[in-house]
């Protein structure tokens, strides 16, 4: 039966709506797939994943759960024991306040700009040292596995002496504290003072016998000494629980770790304020000596303090920004940490010579008490005539003015008898001029003026556990600094590396637990990172500058930020940061050269320390020190200059994006100089056709591409889309 025209025009309707359907699902298909691919290549932009070598599975790399605490770990890392036992001592030394100017023109000068280009490279490349400077050179690959060494170095001796705050803060839960006295011994017909205690004193005494129970010399081991070796391991211990799990353990501890020294240092500042003496310290402290400030010793130490304040070289700071989003303000960072560093080491100079200042003004009252006492006696037995006593003078109460008035009438009057009269002056400024640095600052002169504080225990406590935090936060910049390139060249377990590298650091320290352990100790922190750090950044200054290229550098910085950091910093990496680190390295080589290789050992008999020099296997173990620091840099160099490993076996340098995955595409870096992050040209990419590519930014893809579109002009190309002409879109 023949079909009406009306159900013929309605079948014709039919079919033409789902036609339409069909080119409308097709495009909603199209855009769907589209789409979908574009929203997990965002998602992955937020998360700022990286691709993980010999995958080719994404793997999301870890994150600072906020800039805080990102600062706070870098700030950790940075500010460390030396700003409160090493920078004091650098500044009374070096012109006292005079001291800080060329600090802070070297910090200026060297510090900062060279801070700036390790987060820079860390953040931007998101690799440890290892993975950076190999990805920017091959060929000074050898760079990061010299900078893990040295933090390996390092981390030895670094936790020994976080061991002995810890013994020393135990310890402190004890009214009086356990060296306020010299120790009774007691024999068969009596008790008298131990020697070698009231040769030096108490807490020199606690220190060297009770704390380290120290050998003559370092030839003598005398076995393990248990209680350090305690320490230790309970050292040890928290540094791998803390790091275990990486930044999302130990970041969570920097919180801790990082504030509670500023909270310890406030606290000290105003007690010790309040206490008799304590301006004089700071007024010692910070008078300018400026004939001082023009010897070139002091700026070579200027120089050294502020390279090692930053921790520059150790491959922290590159581990730590490493975990940063790409479009980080890193030279905000830079800046900010590097005079938060100057800052504490002035409060903590400020801590340390009020403090000083109470000490020194205890001890003047005593050896003013104890002369006067002579004077008396020699008053009395007609030696000194009462007659040349001023008759304001009562002998029962004596200020220090009216002692120093008699001693200088006395000294006129004697004047060739005086030598025999065995008078002292008792001057504050002499005990103020007693420099001292390092452990001698924190466990001798420090301990002995808190014994003077009211509640002395509690001030204690207060001291270690701030010296234990100091410590740990420099510790996990270090442990960062091996164990994030490690895991990210070799795709090793973090957790089981942790473990095996805590475990390892501490059957190698047992030697520093020794009698003879604390020799050890100055012999590591002499001679395994000083000059390896200085070869390692002035390398790292030329790589970026010179091998790189500092133009392209700079323009890679202005992709990375989204502005052109000052011309400032381009002259300094190119010019004038090389030439201060060779200057440097040199005086620091003929300064070594002229200062004989030794250390100050402790001779019980004498009560007192003497310097010995190295016997000849302990000169061995120091040149060793360095060489095996350094060694890697060639080595590396040498591997990949005569081609002996295979270098095309695949990288990091270029990527597909397929449906929100990350695909590795191999590629040799070695000829490739476009950018710091390296990426084919769209022709070699297998790519859609949409009529003509199309481009989507993601700041954080490791690919660049030539795209007219996008701050960093990379294209996101999606495979495995159906082939469709234009037409049907």
């Amino acid at each position: 039966m023949p079909k009406n025209s009306k159900v013929v025009k309605r079948e014709l309707d039919d079919e033409v709506i789902e036609s339409v359907k069909d080119l409308l699902s097709n495009e909603d298909s199209a855009d769907d797939a589209f789409k979908k691919s574009e929203l997990i290549v965002d998602v992955q932009e937020e998360k700022d994943t990286d691709v993980e070598e010999g995958s080719e599975v994404e793997d999301e790399r870890p994150a600072w759960n906020s800039k805080l605490q990102y600062i706070l770990a870098q700030v950790g890392f940075s500010v460390g024991l030396g700003n409160v036992w090493r920078f004091p001592y650098l500044c009374q030394k070096n012109g006292g306040g005079a001291y800080l100017l060329p600090y802070l023109i070297l910090l200026l000068v060297i510090g900062i700009p060279l801070f700036f280009l390790e987060l820079s490279v860390g953040q931007r490349i998101r690799r440890g040292s290892i993975g950076v400077w190999n990805y920017i050179s091959p060929k000074l690959g050898g760079i990061g596995f010299a900078s893990c060494v040295v933090c390996f170095f390092v981390a030895l001796y670094y936790n020994v002496i976080i061991g002995w705050s810890l013994f020393y803060f135990s310890q402190s839960f004890q009214q009086p504290l356990p060296w306020d006295q010299c120790p009774l011994v007691k024999n068969a017909s009596h008790t008298f003072v131990e020697p070698e205690c009231e040769k030096s004193s108490a807490t020199t005494y606690y220190w060297y016998r009770e704390a380290l129970n120290i050998s003559s010399s370092i030839s003598e081991s005398g076995g393990l000494n248990w209680k350090m070796t305690v320490c230790l391991l309970a050292a040890w211990v928290v540094v791998c629980l803390a790091m275990i799990k990486g930044i999302q353990s130990s970041g969570k501890i920097m919180y801790f770790s990082s504030l509670f020294p500023y909270v310890v240092l406030i606290c000290f500042l105003i007690r010790a304020l309040l206490l008799n003496g304590s301006i004089d310290g700071i007024r010692h402290m910070f008078t300018p000596e400026l004939e001082i400030m023009l010897e070139p010793k002091v700026w070579r130490e200027a120089a050294a303090q502020v390279f090692f304040a930053l921790g520059l070289g150790f491959g922290g700071v590159i581990a730590f920004s490493s975990y940063n989003k790409r479009d980080n303000n890193c030279h905000f960072d830079a800046v900010l940490v590097s005079f938060i560093n100057f800052f504490t080491s002035i409060l903590a100079t400020l801590v340390v010579f009020a403090v000083l200042g109470f000490k020194a003004n205890v001890i003047n009252e005593k050896c003013i008490a104890e002369n006067l006492e002579m004077i008396i006696k020699l008053v009395k037995t007609g030696n000194i005539s009462q007659d040349i006593i001023p008759h304001h003078i009562n002998f029962s109460a004596v200020a220090a003015e009216d002692y120093h008035l008699v001693y200088d009438i006395i000294q006129k009057v004697k004047e060739e008898e005086f030598p025999a009269l065995h008078l002292n002056s008792c001057q504050i400024e002499d005990e103020l001029n007693k420099a001292v640095q390092g452990t001698g600052l924190a466990f001798i002169a420090f301990t002995e003026a808190m014994t003077h504080f009211p509640a002395s225990p509690f001030w204690s406590v207060m001291f270690f556990l701030m010296l234990v935090n100091l410590g740990l936060g420099s510790m996990f910049g270090t442990i960062e600094g091996i164990i994030t390139p490690i895991v990210d060249t070799f795709k090793v377990r973090k957790e089981i590396l942790t473990v095996i590298c805590c475990l390892l650091a501490f059957c190698i320290g047992l030697m520093f637990v020794q009698r003879s352990g604390n020799y050890f100790v100055t012999m590591f922190d002499d001679y395994s990172a000083t000059l390896p750090l200085l070869i390692v950044v002035i390398l790292e200054n030329i790589a970026v500058s010179f091998v790189y290229g500092i133009d392209k550098f700079m323009e890679d910085l202005k992709d990375m930020l989204g502005f052109a950091p000052n011309r400032y910093y381009y002259y300094m990496w190119k010019y004038i940061s090389p030439l201060m680190l060779l200057s440097l390295l040199i005086a620091s080589i003929v300064n070594m050269g002229l200062s004989p290789p030794g250390y100050n050992a402790w001779i019980e008999d004498k009560a007192s320390e003497e310097f010995l020099s190295y016997p000849t296997w302990g000169m061995v173990v120091c040149i060793s020190l360095m060489v095996l620091a350094i060694l890697p840099v060639p080595i590396v160099f040498i591997i990949r200059r005569c081609n002996l490993i295979d270098d095309s076996s695949g990288n990091l340098a270029s990527v597909t994006y397929k449906r929100g995955r990350v695909l590795k595409e191999p590629m040799n870096l070695e000829g490739d100089d476009a950018s710091l992050i390296h990426g084919k040209i769209s022709s070699e990419m297998s790519s859609p056709n949409f009529g003509k590519n199309i481009y989507r930014k993601q700041s954080g893809s490791p690919t660049l591409d030539t795209a007219p579109n996008g701050r960093y002009g990379i294209g996101y190309l999606m495979a495995d889309m159906p082939d469709m002409p234009e037409s049907d879109l």
